[in-house]
Protein backbone atom coordinates (compact mmCIF):
# COMPACT_ATOMS: atom_id res chain seq x y z
CA UNK A 1 0.00 0.00 0.00
CA UNK A 2 2.86 2.51 0.67
CA UNK A 3 3.98 2.57 -3.31
CA UNK A 4 0.64 3.39 -4.21
CA UNK A 5 0.51 6.70 -6.02
CA UNK A 6 -2.58 9.16 -5.75
CA UNK A 7 -2.17 9.22 -9.60
CA UNK A 8 -2.62 5.79 -9.67
CA UNK A 9 -5.80 5.67 -7.16
CA UNK A 10 -7.31 8.29 -9.61
CA UNK A 11 -6.86 6.53 -12.28
CA UNK A 12 -7.31 2.64 -11.59
CA UNK A 13 -10.69 4.03 -9.97
CA UNK A 14 -11.57 6.34 -12.81
CA UNK A 15 -11.13 3.65 -14.79
CA UNK A 16 -12.98 1.13 -12.77
CA UNK A 17 -16.11 3.87 -12.99
CA UNK A 18 -15.92 4.11 -16.51
CA UNK A 19 -15.51 0.26 -16.80
CA UNK A 20 -18.49 0.17 -14.50
CA UNK A 21 -20.66 2.99 -16.72
CA UNK A 22 -20.22 1.28 -19.78
CA UNK A 23 -21.41 -1.99 -18.67
CA UNK A 24 -24.33 -0.37 -17.48
CA UNK A 25 -24.79 1.66 -20.53
CA UNK A 26 -24.54 -1.48 -23.06
CA UNK A 27 -27.72 -2.44 -20.94
CA UNK A 28 -29.09 0.30 -23.07
CA UNK A 29 -27.19 0.53 -26.66
CA UNK A 30 -25.40 3.15 -25.34
CA UNK A 31 -21.57 4.14 -24.21
CA UNK A 32 -20.33 5.97 -21.02
CA UNK A 33 -19.19 8.81 -23.26
CA UNK A 34 -22.94 8.83 -24.73
CA UNK A 35 -24.61 9.26 -21.62
CA UNK A 36 -22.09 11.62 -20.40
CA UNK A 37 -22.76 14.16 -23.74
CA UNK A 38 -26.82 13.53 -22.85
CA UNK A 39 -26.18 14.86 -19.40
CA UNK A 40 -24.26 18.18 -20.60
CA UNK A 41 -26.44 19.33 -22.88
CA UNK A 42 -29.19 21.20 -21.92
CA UNK A 43 -32.34 19.51 -22.12
CA UNK A 44 -34.92 22.63 -22.26
CA UNK A 45 -32.49 25.35 -24.12
CA UNK A 46 -29.87 23.18 -26.07
CA UNK A 47 -26.44 23.58 -25.74
CA UNK A 48 -23.86 25.60 -28.21
CA UNK A 49 -21.34 22.93 -29.65
CA UNK A 50 -18.45 25.24 -28.81
CA UNK A 51 -19.29 25.22 -25.32
CA UNK A 52 -19.84 21.25 -24.90
CA UNK A 53 -15.76 20.13 -25.61
CA UNK A 54 -14.41 22.50 -23.32
CA UNK A 55 -17.67 21.47 -20.42
CA UNK A 56 -16.99 17.97 -20.73
CA UNK A 57 -13.37 18.46 -21.27
CA UNK A 58 -13.04 16.75 -24.38
CA UNK A 59 -11.16 17.70 -27.54
CA UNK A 60 -13.01 18.50 -30.20
CA UNK A 61 -12.25 15.69 -32.56
CA UNK A 62 -13.33 13.08 -30.28
CA UNK A 63 -16.63 15.24 -29.57
CA UNK A 64 -17.61 15.33 -33.07
CA UNK A 65 -17.47 11.49 -33.67
CA UNK A 66 -19.85 11.68 -30.56
CA UNK A 67 -22.20 14.05 -31.52
CA UNK A 68 -22.22 12.20 -35.43
CA UNK A 69 -23.02 8.93 -33.92
CA UNK A 70 -25.72 10.54 -31.65
CA UNK A 71 -27.07 12.29 -34.51
CA UNK A 72 -27.41 9.39 -36.72
CA UNK A 73 -28.93 7.41 -33.63
CA UNK A 74 -31.85 10.29 -33.57
CA UNK A 75 -30.80 11.30 -29.92
CA UNK A 76 -29.95 15.12 -31.51
CA UNK A 77 -30.46 17.70 -34.05
CA UNK A 78 -28.13 20.21 -34.49
CA UNK A 79 -30.12 23.91 -35.38
CA UNK A 80 -28.73 27.47 -35.93
CA UNK A 81 -27.98 29.22 -32.67
CA UNK A 82 -30.24 32.40 -32.97
CA UNK A 83 -27.83 34.83 -30.96
CA UNK A 84 -24.74 33.67 -33.21
CA UNK A 85 -25.53 32.99 -36.83
CA UNK A 86 -22.49 31.10 -36.96
CA UNK A 87 -22.95 28.74 -34.30
CA UNK A 88 -25.09 25.82 -33.45
CA UNK A 89 -27.05 24.64 -30.38
CA UNK A 90 -27.02 20.92 -29.93
CA UNK A 91 -30.73 19.81 -28.58
CA UNK A 92 -31.40 16.63 -27.65
CA UNK A 93 -34.69 14.65 -29.20
CA UNK A 94 -37.80 12.89 -27.35
CA UNK A 95 -35.41 10.03 -27.82
CA UNK A 96 -32.40 12.00 -26.25
CA UNK A 97 -34.47 12.95 -23.52
CA UNK A 98 -35.62 9.42 -23.05
CA UNK A 99 -32.04 8.04 -22.67
CA UNK A 100 -30.74 11.54 -20.83
CA UNK A 101 -33.16 10.09 -18.10
CA UNK A 102 -31.86 6.78 -18.48
CA UNK A 103 -28.14 8.14 -17.53
CA UNK A 104 -29.46 10.36 -15.17
CA UNK A 105 -30.43 7.38 -12.98
CA UNK A 106 -27.59 5.33 -13.26
CA UNK A 107 -25.26 8.58 -12.13
CA UNK A 108 -27.68 9.29 -9.50
CA UNK A 109 -27.86 5.15 -8.48
CA UNK A 110 -24.09 5.44 -8.46
CA UNK A 111 -24.15 7.75 -5.99
CA UNK A 112 -26.97 6.78 -3.62
CA UNK A 113 -25.14 2.99 -3.22
CA UNK A 114 -21.47 5.44 -2.37
CA UNK A 115 -23.37 7.68 -0.01
CA UNK A 116 -24.72 5.02 1.79
CA UNK A 117 -21.59 3.06 2.43
CA UNK A 118 -19.37 6.13 3.23
CA UNK A 119 -19.82 8.38 6.02
CA UNK A 120 -20.62 12.06 5.52
CA UNK A 121 -17.61 12.81 6.83
CA UNK A 122 -15.35 10.77 4.65
CA UNK A 123 -16.94 12.18 1.41
CA UNK A 124 -16.56 15.89 2.90
CA UNK A 125 -12.79 14.76 2.72
CA UNK A 126 -12.77 13.38 -0.10
CA UNK A 127 -14.23 16.11 -2.29
CA UNK A 128 -12.12 18.42 -0.16
CA UNK A 129 -8.81 16.50 -1.19
CA UNK A 130 -9.76 16.65 -5.10
CA UNK A 131 -10.86 20.66 -4.72
CA UNK A 132 -7.44 20.79 -3.53
CA UNK A 133 -5.98 18.64 -6.37
CA UNK A 134 -7.52 20.61 -9.35
CA UNK A 135 -6.73 24.14 -7.39
CA UNK A 136 -2.72 22.70 -7.33
CA UNK A 137 -2.99 21.37 -11.17
CA UNK A 138 -5.29 25.01 -12.26
CA UNK A 139 -2.76 27.29 -10.40
CA UNK A 140 0.16 25.19 -11.88
CA UNK A 141 1.59 24.45 -9.04
CA UNK A 142 2.48 20.92 -9.77
CA UNK A 143 5.82 21.28 -11.70
CA UNK A 144 6.50 25.21 -11.56
CA UNK A 145 8.16 24.56 -8.33
CA UNK A 146 9.65 21.49 -6.42
CA UNK A 147 7.81 20.80 -2.17
CA UNK A 148 9.83 19.26 0.01
CA UNK A 149 7.91 16.04 1.58
CA UNK A 150 8.94 15.04 5.07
Amino acid sequence: MKDLTIDYALRATWQAVARMYNEEAKKFDSTMAVGFTLLSIDPKTGTPSTALGPKMGMEATSLSRILKSMEEKGLIVRRPNPDDGRGVLIHLTDFGLEKRKDSKDAVLQFNDIVKASVTQDKLHIFFEVLENINQLISEKSIYSKSITTN
